[in-house]
């Protein structure tokens, strides 16, 4: 490993890379009681790590390779180091990148002048692509992580870690795509200090260097999840294996509810948003953390990207709650009868509701969706505890990527026949939305002043995050008591929107013609 010390000590990186700032996280080293610190590499001006090596290896080639141009492949961080790499040399740069690339990362290639080629499911149908092109061209190739320049250039992070902590840390936790940042950063710590962990992170359906060091040799993945796209590589490289088998000591893979979690804890301590990948490290310390119970530790977290499409943060804000445990999502079923959503929300002990869907199904019992806050994983299991001990058959669902991703938008429907045949001879569906105070109390305000005879048959809420909770309710009272219905939401004082005429509740949820 002396070659790729040497590298590093002498990688030329610095005319595009900054020296990113060793941040301590305070609210994270409070929450977990150790001293946790992030390295700020989504400070780069390309938002990522991928500048270094990068750059380092164009930096090596001789002018006449880079007259000829240069070629790579890439999920898009690497792809903007390439490129604005190429404009500092002016040199012509291809990006070939997935098809299901965040449209953030394309537009950035696009915007220093690169060409963009949009091709394949994955990085490796991309990378094959890539390669034939180079051979066909005669571009030089630049390896996102695979190749000796390359992983020196990450290493100067480590470079710059000696020299801004005063004592070595415990861990160092990496996000692991193909391995480079990882080689990079170990092969120098390893020679500081070689007592410190170096600690890969990665997702649980993109594991290809958790599975190969288990297995000691290069397994390739059928398949990888596309949430963390920065690392969705289905077979890492033959040198970072070799290196990761040397230095890596633990590999720990994370979910998607877990990664949000960590995007959030950072966007809260920095008020800086990380793209999935670059949040990994992050979600695996925390992990780590609380397996092994750790305290008082110095640990460090390379925060290696910020490249995320805006369209995204409200998938992840949704998830964050059930990846730091601050949310349960159950499937109960309750009785149709009178008061038994009072009876159902009694068991909450105020705490507060993140969602409610419900929608009338028979005369006999109803399914709800619902989700309720909870204060970690203590909360969570008494709260579950709390329903295992009543009456109420329910599922806790909190798991179960259906759930989370589809039904929770999908409970509904019409009325059952038998309920729209008696609505014929005296009642009616009414439908409102409303704007209720997002405070504990305020649904069982509503349904304590309700009429006895009056019937809740849709019911859809979800906490946004605002100081008001946006509902849907439809109830079904007798047609001679709608002039009572009115006078009771007056009095409630709830913002409220008569909807029982809108085109889209008669097309999908109304009575059946």
């Amino acid at each position: 490993m002396n070659e790729y010390l040497e590298k590093i000590l002498q990688a030329q990186v610095y005319e595009v890379a900054k020296k990113t700032p060793l941040e301590k996280a305070k609210n994270l080293s409070n929450t977990f009681n150790n001293n946790i610190y992030l390295k700020r590499e989504d400070l780069q001006d390309v938002f990522s790590f991928k500048i270094r090596g990068a750059y380092n290896k164009m930096r090596q080639l001789t002018k006449e390779e880079l007259s000829n141009g240069v070629i790579t492949s890439s999920a898009g961080n690497h792809a903007q180091g390439v490129a604005l790499s190429a404009l500092k040399l002016n040199c012509k740069a291809t990006i070939l990148m997935p098809i299901t690339t965040p449209l953030v990362k394309v537009n950035a290639v696009k915007n220093l002048n690169a060409k963009v080629i949009l091709f394949g499911d994955n990085y490796d149908e991309t990378y094959n692509e890539a390669i034939r092109i180079s051979e066909e061209k005669k571009l030089c190739f630049i390896h996102p992580f695979d190749d000796p320049d390359v992983i020196a250039g990450q290493g100067t992070i480590a470079v710059e870690l000696e020299q801004q902590i005063k004592e070595p840390p415990y861990a160092i936790y990496v996000a692991v795509g193909g391995g480079g940042l990882i080689s990079g950063i170990s092969i120098y710590v390893k020679h500081i200090w070689p007592d410190v962990k170096i600690i890969g992170v990665e997702p649980e359906d993109a594991n290809a260097m958790s599975r190969s060091l288990v297995e000691s040799k290069i397994v390739e993945l059928s398949s990888v999840g596309q949430f963390a796209d920065g690392v969705a590589v289905k077979k890492v490289g033959i040198k970072t294996f070799e290196i990761g088998k040397k230095y890596i000591d633990k590999m720990i893979t994370v979910n998607t509810d877990e990664i949000c979690a960590a995007i959030k804890d950072v966007f809260e301590e920095t008020r800086s948003i990380l793209e999935p990948a670059g949040a990994l490290s992050i979600a695996g310390m925390k992990k780590d953390i609380l397996e092994c119970n750790y305290s008082n530790k110095k640990l460090i977290t390379i925060a290696c990207g910020a490249n995320m499409n805006f369209e995204r943060l409200r998938f992840v804000a949704e998830r964050a709650e059930l990846g730091e445990c601050k949310e349960v999502m159950i499937a109960v079923e309750i009785p149709e009868r009178a008061g038994s959503l009072i009876d159902f929300c009694k068991l909450l002990n105020k705490r507060n509701l993140t969602e409610f869907s419900y929608r009338m199904s028979n005369s006999y019992n109803a399914q709800i969706f619902v989700g309720v806050e909870v204060y970690g994983s203590i909360d969570k299991k008494n709260l579950l505890n709390t329903f295992t001990n009543s009456n109420y058959p329910f599922i806790d669902i909190s798991n179960d990527e259906l759930s989370k991703n589809h039904l929770r938008h999908m409970v509904g429907g019409r009325l059952p026949h038998n309920i729209q045949e008696f609505m014929k001879k005296d009642k009616v569906e009414l439908l409102y939305r409303f704007e209720f105070p997002e405070r504990p109390g305020a649904l069982i305000n509503f349904l304590k002043n309700m009429k006895s005879n009056w019937t809740i048959s849709i019911f859809h809420y979800r906490n946004y995050g605002a100081d008001v909770g946006r509902i849907v309710i439809g109830v079904l009272i007798n047609r001679n008591e709608i002039k009572d219905w009115v006078r009771f939401i007056k009095f409630l004082g709830y913002k409220h929107w008569n909807e029982t005429n809108n085109q889209t509740y008669k097309l999908f949820l109304g009575a059946s013609n």
